[in-house]
């Protein structure tokens, strides 16, 4: 690897001078991820690689539920705030973890996950603004009571300017929204079926609640983009949907220029009722932020049949290209790839080369014919067409019957999905996930954690709608459930996805027609099933099928059938239910933008139990992204083995480790209060079936 040279101070002054640079106050964290360019980067320099290996609990707060948090805390005028497992706002003392105060509606528990809020500010007007289920709520910061005068209320809907069609479907917001002057722009969650909902891009006025402007990713006629569908009626919303932003955005705002990251048109895996690019699904747009007119745009995935969604908001930071400052945009993917981008016109800064894509073998499917590829950097994760049979797991007991499904999958470059399986590598979850990468805005270096995971993509004909068909709950639940759940209801434990076999001696039957209507954790809701269609799911989960759904079935009818359907979420795992592949199963990469070269590549995380018999480090599966210090640390936790982590950013090298509470699938945070810095996250755990967890832990020095 190539060794980094710092620019001298004067020249960086001059070049300073020379461009427009936007200046954000990295001493901060009161935006997520830190800041508006998303960076997850502090100027603090109080803790340093000398004395990282001081830090101590210097507080606790336990919340009064449990389970999966992915929030990343804001810490504004001294105060933490914070999201629980349940969607209950809350505020703390950031120096004592003394709780200010708490909202939600404790009757009402919403089994969501939350990755933060967002905070305005208007001299004594101080707002906090995040959500609970399919609704915005305005918070008076010191209060955490909601602001009557915004929306209804206190809260306003997230349906609001969507067309009439998608006004009772599934949605809610994940990822804290991104505030520029009196406006916040909204990420959405969204069904990945043929009943999701369109992904506008929405912004709304944070003192009213009221739609401010809308930027529509499934074009109208009148619209640029439009052409890219042959379904011309795509953007009517019926069959085909999404194209939304739920990972986030980042923000520049000196030049007003929000760039937004975006997934792949619904449904997933077969698009045969959408043929076509499909703009702007799997793009980053740029968007004027006051009126959210395009500026540019590039996609990434053309015609995404593989649920290639953006997992992450870009980074803005500054790179020297040709003797000159240049402000840059970068962009990680699922596919393991970054793509580097002029901030202002959208040009790449390394070069991409289109190749050559394999046609669909699957009726009424077309796969676009090329995809983009870049160059530089080389991929942060393995990619399946470079894998061998060496690649298999030295550690699986079961290696012969890995192999056989190794052999007879598909593995290469951009395979379509098809009947007999694809090895997807990385796989649906990435390469990057949501947790995202961190960056030094002013040194250009990429730190980005990857998941190596592999998938099996497979696809089944769809059953023939006929009189002999299943009953209605039965038909329902393989439309709606079975993808996660499978088929025949043992769902897939390795992949987080629970059986519901014996499902009436674990849950009653209003409990099971409310999850289905507001979902749980990454479990999509279904609000728009008709209460028959409910009830006929709950019927066939109870094995009551045959006594009640009949009575009860009611209005609204299954979807028409797609000619095939997924066979669901399968990990490529051994019988021990480790990985397929050979380590590295997680890593922490350190990569140059300025030239495109790496400057390092660890595993990230480690299985105690291999470990413990003298097995290098093998890394692990991780979510949740790194935070970096201007003293030189990367702080990390995100692994399935419940540690936090502090490394040298510049070496790689591990300083300093502890065991948390639980697991922490979240990106930490940093920040200064009354002279002393601190390092808080949440400890939820649950995911990779980890036991639950409920605390917020801030480490500092002694």
């Amino acid at each position: 690897m190539k060794p980094y040279f710092p620019l001298p101070a004067a020249l960086i002054l001059l070049a300073a001078l020379a461009c427009r640079h936007t200046a954000n106050d990295y001493s901060q964290w009161s935006e997520y991820l830190g800041g508006p360019d998303r960076n997850h980067y502090s100027t603090l320099t109080q803790i340093t690689p000398d004395n990282v290996s001081q830090l101590k609990v210097a507080w606790s707060y336990a919340l009064p539920d449990s389970g999966q948090m992915q929030m990343s805390p804001i810490v504004v005028n001294g105060v933490l705030y914070g999201v629980s497992a349940t969607v209950q706002a809350f505020a703390l003392d950031a120096a004592t973890g003394k709780e200010l105060w708490r909202f939600g509606d404790t009757l009402k528990v919403w089994h969501s996950t939350s990755r933060g809020l967002a905070y305005w500010a208007d001299g004594d007007d101080q707002r906090i603004l995040y959500t609970i289920g399919p609704h915005l709520y305005a918070l008076d910061a010191r209060t955490g009571q909601p602001i009557d005068s915004f929306g209804e209320h206190g809260k306003a809907d997230l349906h609001e300017g969507l067309p009439e069609s998608a006004r009772d479907k599934f949605i809610i917001s994940n990822t804290p929204g991104t505030v520029f002057e009196n406006l916040i722009v909204m990420p959405v969650r969204l069904s990945e079926g043929p009943d999701a909902a369109p992904g506008d891009i929405r912004a709304f006025d944070v003192r009213t609640g009221k739609l401010a402007w809308t930027f529509h990713t499934i074009p109208y006629p009148y619209e640029p983009g439009y052409e890219t569908w042959d379904n011309k009626d795509a953007y009517r919303n019926t069959q085909v949907g999404a194209a939304n932003n739920w990972a986030g955005m980042a923000l520049d705002r000196q030049s007003g220029l929000l760039f937004v990251p975006t997934g792949s048109a619904a449904p997933d895996f077969y698009g045969g009722q959408r043929l076509g690019k499909n703009l702007y699904a799997n793009c980053l747009l740029a968007l004027d932020a006051r009126t959210g007119k395009l500026k540019w745009h590039y996609q990434f995935t053309r015609h995404d049949i593989w649920d290639r969604d953006l997992p992450a908001p870009p980074n803005l930071l500054r790179l020297r290209r040709n003797g000159r400052w240049v402000d840059a945009v970068a962009q990680v993917t699922k596919q393991g790839y970054v793509f580097v981008f002029d901030r202002q016109w959208g040009q790449p800064l390394f070069p991409i080369r289109d190749i050559a894509a394999p046609p669909s073998a699957l009726r009424g499917e077309s796969a676009w014919p090329s995809q983009p590829l870049p160059l530089l950097p080389k991929p942060f994760a393995r990619q399946a067409q470079d894998l061998t049979e060496a690649d298999i797991s030295p550690y699986a007991p079961n290696r012969d019957e890995l192999l056989r499904v190794f052999r007879q999958s598909d593995k290469r470059l951009f395979a379509p999905p098809n009947l007999d399986g694809v090895l997807l590598l990385p796989g649906y979850d990435g390469g990057a996930e949501w947790g995202g990468a961190a960056a030094d805005p002013e040194a250009g270096i990429l730190y980005v954690n990857a998941n190596e995971m592999a998938w099996i993509l497979q696809m089944e004909p769809a059953a023939s709608p006929t009189g002999d068909g299943p009953a209605p709950g039965e038909a329902n639940y393989l439309a709606f459930c079975a993808s996660c759940h499978r088929p025949d209801r043992s769902g897939n434990a390795a992949s987080g996805y629970p059986s519901l076999l014996g499902l009436a001696q674990r849950r009653k039957q209003p409990e099971l027609l409310a999850l289905i209507s507001a979902g749980k954790g990454m479990m999509p809701g279904f609000p728009q099933l008709s209460a028959g269609q409910k009830k006929a799911i709950v019927a066939y989960l109870l094995d009551k099928e045959k006594k009640e759904t009949a009575a009860q079935a009611g209005s609204g009818a299954t979807p028409a059938p797609l000619p095939y359907r997924h066979t669901g979420y399968h990990k490529f795992l051994d019988s021990q239910g480790l990985p397929g592949l050979a380590p590295p199963w997680g890593t922490l990469s350190a990569i140059d933008l300025n030239t495109g070269e790496y400057r390092w590549r660890i595993p990230l995380g480690e299985i105690d139990s291999l470990t413990q018999k003298g097995y290098p480090i093998t890394g692990t599966e991780n979510y949740g992204g790194p935070v970096l210090t201007a003293s030189g640390l990367l702080f990390i936790a995100a692994t399935k083995d419940a540690k936090f982590r502090a490394f040298d950013k510049n070496m790689g090298r591990l300083l300093w480790q502890t065991r948390l509470p639980a697991a922490a699938f979240a990106t930490p945070a940093t920040y200064q209060v009354r002279g002393k810095q601190y390092v808080a996250l949440a400890c939820g755990g649950e995911k990779l079936n980890t036991p639950k967890g409920n605390r917020i832990v801030a480490f500092a020095l002694e």
